[in-house]
């Protein structure tokens, strides 16, 4: 497409303020918080929300005890102060966690580590969460399922989240301030108009593909987000004219999950022997989370799996602390996502800073930024500085609002969930007490749009198997963009893990039945299209 071309399509519709390229944890955010300040926004995503990195986390909102050790003070400051902004914001789908943190004789000294936690609990202004203790594994109910050699400890707080539900929620609020939301939608080609001929829009002409029908069209934009997280590089050179210095590091993290191996709620923190760690989490009530790997990658990130090595790698860490070994024929599930960390040039993948980078080009009155990097902790403090960045070039005059505005469901009284899910039996004592935790958990106060009418278990249509209905099915297609069994079972829940085999075709047969369903979202969403996954389902 030649510059005039992409002028001439740029003039027969009103330009959007934004285009953000990437449904991800960061571009949902940018998405929200720019619609937000009245910015008419378009986010295109190629995939799903959330179906590569953000959905692939350890799932965590955490300062990252492990960076101060890289001296990476400003990093876990700014994550640290998140963590309770973020709970506020969404307290059904993010809460605390107690950490035990076992010493471990061979590897860090005790003085470094209680150190490194003085330090951790009072970098980010903490308010809501307790501090750390040493604690004694010897009485401490988390050192039963330890090896003896662990006597003594740490116990810390860090928060869990919902991973690709954060990203859902921002995705719909910025829905519901404006944005044009396009799944299955994606950027194929960006010139940029520099405004100097008659009748040229200043800005962008950007074209996107849809995939379900191989359907091409041009919209204009004024300015463009980058936030393809993995492809932000392969983003940038859809423009020719694209200079950027800036790279990513592709390093691959792996997780496995595996039947529960302690009950009680606290989540171990592991130290290894080549100063990484691991992670095992309560996950799902009936399973265990361990992870996570870095491995740095080269091939396509859609495309990164799990391989045997780190299944073995992480088994043998959990292992090294556990009393019954863990072993690759308890794996029920695995997951992959490749982070795409900003480029800082060091020599070892663990170490590439988890920070990130926002690069701004104004060149030719075409103004593009581009994210190198980020975590979800980060994710809403990256957005509102992305936004204020572009408040210059496209005249911004709202100012930043998302540090104090509940997502979707979390407009819960004081954050406190107990009352809230308390007042949820009390409305609805019919519902199975599994099922109302887990709509209580997921959808907050959204859990009443869910309910609707019934009155009984019954009324909330076809059983699928395990916690799964047909009233959340319809919900989540409704109101929540999901197109496939697989949205539903591995993104907007993790109910694949309870369900009995053969559910998921079944799923998908009765969503094609019942495609209607997607009328209230169909002008932002477009019709069911291919992608990779990123997810291996149960282990055979």
């Amino acid at each position: 497409m030649t510059r005039t071309q992409a002028a001439q399509l740029g003039t027969r519709e009103r330009p959007y303020d934004l285009v953000v390229i990437g449904a991800g944890v960061n571009g949902a955010g940018i998405a929200r918080d720019a619609a937000g300040r009245g910015l008419s926004v378009l986010l295109c995503e190629k995939d799903d929300i959330a179906q590569h990195t953000s959905s692939s986390s350890t799932k965590l909102v955490h300062g990252g005890l492990r960076y101060l050790e890289y001296y990476d003070f400003a990093l876990v400051r700014h994550a640290l102060g998140e963590r309770e902004v973020l709970m506020r914001a969404a307290p059904h789908i993010i809460w605390p966690l107690r950490f035990i943190l076992p010493h471990h004789k061979d590897l860090r000294p005790r003085w470094l580590i209680r150190a490194g936690l003085f330090l951790y609990d009072n970098l980010g202004g903490r308010k809501l969460l307790p501090r750390s203790k040493g604690v004694d594994l010897t009485r401490h109910v988390a050192g039963e399922a330890l090896k003896d050699d662990f006597s003594a400890g740490f116990e810390y707080s860090d928060c869990w989240v919902q991973d690709s539900r954060l990203v859902t929620l921002n995705v719909m609020d910025a829905a519901d301030r404006g944005c044009t939301v396009r799944l299955r939608t994606e950027c194929t080609d960006l010139v940029r108009n520099p405004g100097d001929r008659p009748n040229d829009q200043a800005g962008w002409s950007v074209e996107l593909l849809d995939k379900a029908n191989g359907a091409a069209d041009t919209v204009h934009a004024r300015a463009i987000v980058n936030a393809s997280g993995p492809w932000v590089e392969q983003t940038l050179g859809l423009d020719e004219e694209n200079d950027s210095k800036n790279g990513v590091r592709l390093v691959k993290g792996s997780h496995i999950v595996v039947p529960k191996l302690f009950d009680h709620p606290f989540t171990y923190i592991f130290q290894n022997a080549d100063n990484r760690i691991i992670f095992a989490v309560p996950y799902e009530n009936d399973f265990t989370l361990l992870g996570t790997t870095d491995v740095e990658v080269h091939d396509e990130p859609g495309n990164s799996r799990i391989t045997p090595e780190e299944i073995d790698y992480i088994c043998s860490a959990a292992s090294e602390y556990f009393k019954t070994p863990v072993t690759a024929k308890q794996v029920s599930w695995t997951y992959s996502g490749v982070r795409p960390l900003y480029d800082d040039a060091s020599d070892n993948a663990s170490k590439v800073t988890r920070d990130y980078k926002l690069d701004l080009d104004t060149r030719e009155n075409a103004p593009i930024l581009s994210v190198f990097g980020g975590k979800i902790t980060t994710y809403r403090k990256l957005a509102e500085q992305a936004v204020d960045m572009l408040k210059e070039p496209l005249g911004v005059q709202g100012r930043p609002w998302t540090s104090g505005v509940a997502l979707p469901g979390g407009d819960i009284e004081n954050a406190d969930f107990q009352r809230f899910l308390n007042g949820c039996r009390d409305r609805y004592p019919w519902l199975e007490p599994k099922v109302l935790l887990d709509w209580a958990r997921n959808y907050g106060t959204r859990i009443d749009a869910m309910v609707g009418d019934a009155t009984s278990m019954s009324d909330l249509g076809r059983h699928f198997g395990g916690p799964l209905y047909e009233a959340e099915v319809r919900y989540l297609m409704a109101h929540e963009y999901a197109q496939t069994a697989e949205d539903i079972l591995w993104r907007r829940s993790r109910k694949g893990l309870h369900v009995p085999d053969g559910t998921e075709s079944a799923l998908q047969a009765w969503i094609d039945e019942h495609a209607d369903l997607e009328a209230g979202r169909r002008d932002a969403v477009t019709a069911e299209g291919g992608g990779t996954e990123t997810s291996v389902r149960r282990a055979s």
